[in-house]
């Protein structure tokens, strides 16, 4: 058979080298698609089988489909949450069922740092301000719990568009709607946030109230730690049906200082130990030196207003080196 001439091989060289770069740009998109899609789903399980989905969907393409996209990366964001938006209908279903209370994953302050992107086009938004929702590139329980009060079609305009920087025309093709009717579901969705927000605090207030809340804890002192939480303060725990926990919302200062120092009295052997998380300084459970759960706070006024507990070891898995 007749050789390759120089320039022949020169060419399908320079054809390998671009598909190899066009792959690996592919690939590096795989952590901010993970992070787009946890706050889409609210667990690290459910978020890696949208990314895996996703990246099926891509490599399902023809070679020349796959030419034919501009921007892989922009299409990669939108079959994301495309996948999230059929995905959180059934994932609501088995949440009826799930045992007890169902809480977001809680994850490091950092583990998605820098994947997130403001708006580009501030037209995308009204001339009013209150349009705006201030947000951080930290997965917050706070911020979270809010997400699950939303509708999927408003969760998911309300990621691309306020959290990654997708513009409203484009998402109208994920959502199945009109790019207007996809401007009023992020307007619904940021009233949710700032409904769900309460006066911020810095870091710094918040870890002072927290640092007050385990020293009260601990302590036994329970008049201390009454007056650190707010009157209308809320625990959530999570057990996931693996742990014994708390079935239902326990709502009020004098019933949330209660339920823990029932809980100390009952296992003394419990100990706090402090854990930098996406809600600021929380804390790693241990009990008799075995990792027992995780306890977030959310502050307000110089007091705690919501405590999250995650007991369920299925949505413990990132702190298990702890």
């Amino acid at each position: 058979m007749p050789e390759d001439t120089p320039a022949e091989s020169a060419e399908f060289g320079g054809a390998e080298r671009d598909e190899s770069r066009a792959l690996d740009s592919v690939i590096a998109e795989r952590h901010r698609l993970l992070s787009l899609a946890f706050r889409m789903m609210g667990t690290l399980a459910d978020a890696e089988d949208v990314v895996q989905e996703t990246y099926a969907r891509w490599y399902r393409l023809e070679p020349e489909e796959r030419d034919e996209i501009a921007t892989p990366a922009a299409w990669l964001m939108r079959v994301a949450g495309r996948i999230s938006l059929d995905l959180l209908g059934s994932a609501r279903a088995r949440r009826e069922t799930y045992v007890g209370q169902w809480l977001p994953e809680p994850v490091p302050a950092d583990l998605f740092a820098g994947t997130a992107q403001a708006p580009l086009d501030s037209s995308q938004f009204s001339a009013d301000p209150l349009e705006r929702v201030t947000l951080d590139d930290a997965v917050s329980m706070a911020l979270l719990t809010v997400l699950e009060a939303m509708t999927p079609a408003e969760r998911v305009t309300f990621v691309l568009h306020d959290v990654f920087g997708v513009p409203f025309d484009e998402i109208a093709g994920v959502v199945g709607r009109s790019a207007a009717a996809t401007r009023q579901l992020a307007t619904s969705a940021r009233r949710h946030v700032r409904r769900g927000r309460r006066a911020q605090v810095s870091p710094r207030q918040h870890d002072e109230v927290v640092r007050a809340f385990r020293d009260a804890t601990v302590g036994g002192d329970i008049e201390d730690l009454l007056r650190l939480l707010a009157p209308d303060v809320e625990l959530r725990v999570d057990g996931g049906g693996f742990v014994n926990a708390a079935p239902q919302v326990i709502r009020g200062s004098d019933h949330v200082a209660r339920w823990f120092m029932g809980v100390l009295r009952k296992q003394p052997a419990l100990r706090l130990e402090r854990r930098d998380t996406a809600d600021g300084l929380g804390y790693i459970i241990r009990n008799e030196g075995h990792r027992y759960g995780l306890i977030t706070f959310d502050v307000g006024d110089e007091c705690v207003t919501n405590v999250w507990l995650m007991l369920n070891p299925m949505k413990l898995t990132y702190w298990s080196l702890d």
